[in-house]
């Protein structure tokens, strides 16, 4: 396709052959769209009273372009430009090819400078796409759309005709039948057809071309020169012209719709009965096949062996897997051909369809019931019979194996029994072969279930009629017998084993006893030995004592052990001469135990040698701790007195600072009085120092006489310290806030009272509402409304600037003092600005150092600086200005 074709083109005309691309730039296609795009405008545009000549040029100022969409759409498109310059035919052009984007036609290398430019490929390419759009686009044929669809139009049309043979848009139409054959298919009494030769092409089109455009009202849009004379006429061209006798004969084509439709319904018809014939053939086969098959099915004759049952099952198989599913298959479509066709009638107007007795749907179902249900009868029937071999066969397994596995454990056993080991075992061997004979009779009673289970599927077998019964009853018999004959080789040697235990039970006795009371006896020296030599640590002459008396109970009970040590002795010496007199076996030592009588000897001397060691040590650590306990009553002594004088100190200053007695300065006088007082006590807080010394030297940890540590007597005297200067601090503060603010002693007793009223908890502090409260009784208007909470909230600000909570008996004093002397003073300073500035409203810096000392002149003009500045007199301050610096923004 060209390439100025636009991508919509590409959803309604797919490119032809490869060697149609060497050809996009034939000027013979050009001359013959250029025709043919010029008449078909003209065909449009004419309805409005115009039309072009020059399709390149009268399209470029884009007039007529968007007259043209206007014809053919039936719309009305956007006001156009009517200036002759060329932004605005670019302007026009745009809107033109906006509209037909709007339509969904994708435009693809169009731009409106090529149609102002007069760029005929363009040009043609853009007027090609809006025939594909308005003129091709919505011709539909048989659910074919566009240019399939007018091309299968042209195929339906001609096809009766001879010689014609339509299969594209070009060299099909150069011998002009295709045109003839059209107009001749709905305008028969115009042309006659029958005169016409194929080798006289020219007649042929010219007749079309005049016939169209004298009885049709189809301009001429094509010469007949042009295609004769062309390989390979235009394709867009043809299209054009023959979309032209589409239009032409649209009422024509409803008319064969009509008679397309009536051939639909006979066709619906034949294709009903078709499907009747069909649903009673196909329901004849399936029940015919469903008749034969149920006999099959109920035949319940069972066979012998396990290879004819797994042949039945096989075949039963096959059927499930290969006979039925095609019946299955026919089944549901048979259910789906009578459902169509129900459906079919029904919608075509028609009664239902009643097939013959018999083969009713649910007639078929009925039998497919039966069928499943002697299938599944069958099925179960051979799966029993299966299950019944297979216990057969399993169960003569499983008397094999469990047969051999007995006779694989009897192996040996009987000679094992016969053995004689035990003459000449020891007492522990004896045991063991005791434990050993134990363990063997449990097995052997556990095996006695697997010799009754054998016993047991022997008997099924036989009552099953197993076909080897004599070989397993055969093999049964062997196993039983010697079943009895290991029971009483058991019994014999349990007997012999038990009296060879008796002989050897004495000695071994002994040997336990002694083992039993050795233990524990070695036991309790080896932690003589250690207690004795555990170092010890203690803190208290409380401690020392308890270890003393633990060490003297431990001394009180050495006769016991001593006595415990012989008889133990005495037991390993019973022994010895009971093995001397009756020459018993006695390899190796006492089983039961490695200590030896030498062992204990050895560890009661040790002890013996640790007691006067410890009675040393304990002795040392008493007159220690006795030394510490006297540290401990020295230090709780002077700790106890200082501790409750700095706590009284703390009260009294307390009570000093809240009280007020006299003026400030006889306050002030005895606060620094009371300070001297405080200060003389520092010795004693010194030697208290040396004491806590000596005891941190002597590692003493905890002192009972005293609940009070080095640690708090050093804080509680730091805090006195610290809080005596504060209260004097405060009482110096009140003092220079009295005599800068002008307020007298009554007023400061009054501050004081109120303050002290609301101090309920005696803190020296206020919380906001105590404070509130003082203020109110002070005859402050602080209400509960808005106004009153926001004016509460800025005298907090201002007495409590760090947000604490609480508020001190100085910020209160130098809040009321501000509030009683600020405003006075504020007055006085502004009136004596009035009188310096005089007339003008404002200071200069210079009057400013005329009228004050030079030190003061100097500060005041540093402070003032960042805010002069007027416009009218620069470096100078105005009313406002001068107030901002001295008091800043609040106190405006």
């Amino acid at each position: 396709m060209d390439h100025y074709d636009s991508q919509q083109t590409n959803d309604y005309m797919q490119p032809e052959e490869d060697w149609d691309r060497d050809l996009l730039l034939d000027p013979a296609w050009e001359k013959q769209q250029r025709k043919t795009f010029t008449a078909w405008c003209n065909s449009h545009l004419r309805k409005a009273g115009t039309q072009i000549e020059n399709i390149e040029e009268d399209f470029r100022d884009g007039l007529k372009l968007m007259l043209l969409l206007e014809v053919i759409s039936g719309e009305r498109l956007a006001k156009p430009e009517r200036g002759k310059m060329r932004v605005h035919k670019i302007s026009n052009v745009n809107k033109a090819l906006d509209f037909i984007a709007s339509k969904g036609v994708k435009l693809v290398s169009i731009g409106a400078e090529e149609i102002v430019d007069g760029n005929v490929k363009m040009t043609l390419g853009m007027i090609w796409t809006i025939i594909l759009r308005f003129a091709i686009q919505d011709i539909s044929v048989e659910e074919t759309s566009a240019k399939e669809g007018l091309l299968l139009w042209c195929q339906r049309k001609t096809a009766p005709y001879k010689n014609v043979n339509i299969q594209n848009f070009h060299i099909s139409w150069k011998d002009g039948l295709g045109f003839c054959a059209l107009i001749h298919r709905h305008r028969p009494e115009l042309i006659d057809y029958g005169k016409l030769r194929k080798d006289d092409p020219l007649t042929n089109l010219n007749t079309a071309f005049d016939v169209a455009e004298k009885y049709l009202d189809i301009p001429k849009m094509l010469d007949a020169e042009d295609i004769v004379g062309t390989a390979r006429p235009d394709e867009k061209a043809i299209m054009t012209y023959v979309s032209s006798f589409y239009h032409a004969f649209s009422g024509a084509q409803k008319a064969e719709t009509a008679a397309n439709r009536i051939c639909k319904v006979l066709a619906v018809n034949q294709e009903n009965e078709q499907l009747m014939e069909d649903y009673e053939k196909l329901a004849s086969d399936l029940l015919e096949w469903i008749r034969r098959t149920i006999p099959w099915l109920e035949n319940r004759v069972p066979e012998n062996t396990m290879h004819a049952m797994q042949q039945k099952l096989e075949d039963f198989r096959d059927y499930r897997r290969l006979h039925k599913p095609p019946k299955v298959q026919e089944k549901c479509q048979l259910e789906i051909n009578f459902n169509t066709l129900q459906t079919k009638l029904r919608l075509s107007n028609r009664p239902a369809f009643m097939p013959s007795e018999g083969r009713m749907v649910s007639d078929i179902n009925n039998a497919w019931g039966c069928l499943e249900q002697v299938e599944k009868g069958y099925e179960e029937w051979l799966l029993n019979e299966i299950r019944r071999l297979e216990r057969l066969d399993h169960l003569a397994e499983k008397f094999r194996q469990k047969a051999s596995i007995h006779e694989a454990w009897t192996d040996g056993k009987e000679a094992m029994l016969r053995q004689k080991d035990y003459e000449t075992a020891t007492l522990s061997e004896i045991k063991a072969l005791l434990k050993k004979h134990e363990a063997f009779e449990s097995d052997l009673a556990a095996h006695q279930d697997r010799v009754e289970q054998i016993a047991a599927i022997a008997q099924e077998l036989n009552e099953l009629d197993y076909y080897d019964s004599p070989s397993v009853n055969a093999r049964c018999q062997k196993i039983c017998d010697q079943w009895d004959n290991l029971g009483a080789l058991t019994q014999k040697r349990r007997e012999a084993l038990e009296r060879t235990e008796k002989l050897l039970e004495t000695i071994d006795q002994l040997y336990l006893e002694y083992a039993k009371r050795a233990a524990p006896f070695n036991n309790w020296m080896e932690g003589a030995m250690e207690d004795l030599q555990d170092t010890f640590i203690v803190h208290t002459i409380e401690e020392i004592q308890g270890l003393t008396t633990a060490h003297e109970q431990f001394k009180a009970t050495l006769p016991d052990a001593d006595k415990e040590r012989l008889a133990i002795l005495g037991i390993h010496n019973e022994v010895s001469k009971i093995v001397q007199t009756y020459h018993v076996n006695m390899a190796g030592t006492n089983p039961y135990t490695t200590i030896t009588p030498q062992e204990i000897n050895g560890k009661w001397d040790h002890v013996r040698q640790l007691v006067p060691r410890r009675d040393q040590a304990l002795t040392e650590e008493h007159a220690r701790q006795q030394h510490n306990e006297r540290l401990r009553k020295q230090f709780g002594a002077q700790a106890n007195v200082i501790g409750p004088w700095i706590q009284t100190k703390m009260e009294e200053i307390g009570r000093i600072s809240i009280e007020m007695h006299g003026t400030l300065e006889d306050q002030l006088s005895h606060l620094r009085q009371y300070e001297k007082s405080i200060v003389n006590y520092k010795p004693k807080i010194d030697q208290l120092e040396g004491d806590h010394q000596l005891i941190q030297e002597a590692l003493i940890f905890d002192n009972k006489h005293t609940n009070y540590t080095m640690e708090h007597i050093r804080v509680g005297w730091e805090q006195l310290l610290t809080t005596i200067a504060r209260t004097i601090n405060e009482v110096e503060n009140q003092i220079l806030t009295r005599d800068a603010k002008g307020i007298s002693q009554e007023q400061m007793s009054e501050f004081r009272a109120s303050f002290n009223h609301f101090d309920r908890d005696h803190s020296g502090t206020l919380g906001p509402e105590e404070f509130k409260a003082c203020l109110i009784s002070l005859g402050y208007d602080i209400g509960n409304d808005p106004q009153g909470e926001a004016e509460f909230a800025r005298i907090m600000s201002i007495v409590d600037p760090n947000r604490l909570g609480v508020v001190t008996f100085q910020a209160f004093i130098d809040f009321m003092s501000r509030e009683t002397a600020d405003t006075d003073t504020a007055d006085q300073v502004m009136a004596s600005f009035k009188i310096l500035a005089g007339d003008k409203n404002y200071i200069t810096m210079d009057e400013l150092r005329r009228e004050l000392p030079p030190d003061q002149a100097e500060y005041c003009i540093a402070r003032m600086a960042p805010y002069t500045g007027p416009d009218a007199v620069p470096g100078a301050l105005d009313y406002m200005s001068f107030s901002t610096a001295l008091y800043g923004e609040s106190d405006l």
